[in-house]
């Protein structure tokens, strides 16, 4: 076992490494909770907020290589605090770990880092925009133009991505709610960033052209304690619309879902709670488990009845804490391509 690891194991919060993604619904006294009407600061927002427990920046992109062939790519890093606050060197509260896939129509890359804040190895700060653990980095001067870079045992990947398009604010002007109990997180994003670069994999370095979606979200108890996992979905459709929704799987079989629709230019329309339906299709077995890796997404007042079906059904995320993410390919009323996270699967 290496070392980071080892050191992780010892800081990591105990109930959210032994439950995964569903530890999000622990409770945790003292850190600071979103609350409705919130007021963003930009660039400031863009860095970390340590009085809060949980917080990501997370990219995924569809990519597309000389030859038409599809590849698939993600970069997060995730801050988690064993307190809130921050301070100088080991006695910092923060811990960071950072995950980095490739996908492809037949294979799947991942790997994973692990830092303690305080001592420089992990970080983000604001303006100019540094995020970074370790080698691993997204950053540049702003936030609308951005290098992104990172290494596995067998995979890497060193892009450059471009704002196309406005930030989208989820929820009530990015105050999001995840439960009918009200837990909530605040979340944007950036969903319109043209992508391109390369892939370092084992048969070679493959030059690539695509679209990102970079999502930004924090708060400190995300879910609900009787919610077990979620399936995320951001779609962008081949006319320039995109959809952000996401199921969040409730103990008693039920769900509570959430979504936003993205015009072509930028404008976010926040949809009714449970307007968006993803019903699962077909499912995969990978690691012991049975994912649906092909769903049926409907949006009636969209007109939005698609199926939405993995480029790669094995896309499982084999690290400390797993989980199935991929992209995903659309058909049916609209076409296009997307991302699909799944959690909490057992």
């Amino acid at each position: 076992m290496n070392a980071k690891l080892v050191l992780f194991l010892l800081v990591f919060p105990v109930t959210l490494w032994a439950q995964g993604f569903s530890g999000l619904g622990a409770q945790v006294d003292g850190f600071a909770t979103p609350a409705p009407n919130p007021v963003f600061d930009f660039p400031e927002d863009h860095g970390p907020h340590p009085d809060f427990r949980i917080e990501w920046w997370y990219v995924t992109a569809n990519l597309q290589g000389a030859d038409g062939q599809d590849y698939g790519l993600q970069w997060t890093l995730f801050r988690t605090a064993l307190a809130p606050g921050e301070a100088a060197g080991w006695r910092s509260p923060q811990v960071w770990f950072a995950h980095a896939a490739v996908t492809t129509p037949k294979a799947h890359f991942a790997s994973e880092r692990f830092a303690r804040g305080g001592i420089g190895q992990a970080g983000v700060e604001a303006a100019p925009f540094h995020a970074w653990i370790d080698e691993w980095a997204l950053s540049g001067a702003d936030f609308d133009r951005l290098d992104l870079k990172a290494r596995g045992a067998d995979f890497g990947f060193d892009m450059t991505l471009d704002a196309l398009g406005p930030l989208v604010f989820h929820g009530a002007d990015g105050y999001s709610v995840k439960s009918r109990e009200g837990q909530a997180s605040y979340y944007y994003s950036q969903p319109f960033f043209d992508i391109e670069g390369k892939l370092i994999l084992p048969e070679g370095t493959v030059p690539v052209s695509g679209k990102a979606w970079l999502d930004r979200e924090w708060s400190s108890q995300p879910l609900s304690e009787n919610q077990t996992g979620w399936d995320w979905f951001s779609l962008s459709f081949d006319d320039g619309a995109k959809l952000m929704g996401f199921l969040l799987r409730q103990n008693d079989g039920t769900t509570f879902s959430a979504s936003t629709w993205i015009t072509s230019e930028g404008e976010a329309v926040t949809l009714p709670a449970d307007a968006f339906r993803a019903v699962a299709l077909e499912k995969h077995r990978i690691a012991g488990r049975e994912i649906p890796t092909s769903w049926q997404v409907t949006l009636p007042e969209r007109g939005i009845n698609v199926t939405v079906a993995a480029l790669n059904p094995n896309s499982w995320m084999d690290l400390s804490i797993p989980y199935w993410e991929g992209p995903v390919r659309i058909s049916g009323s609209h076409a296009g391509k997307g991302y699909l996270e799944m959690t909490g699967y057992e």
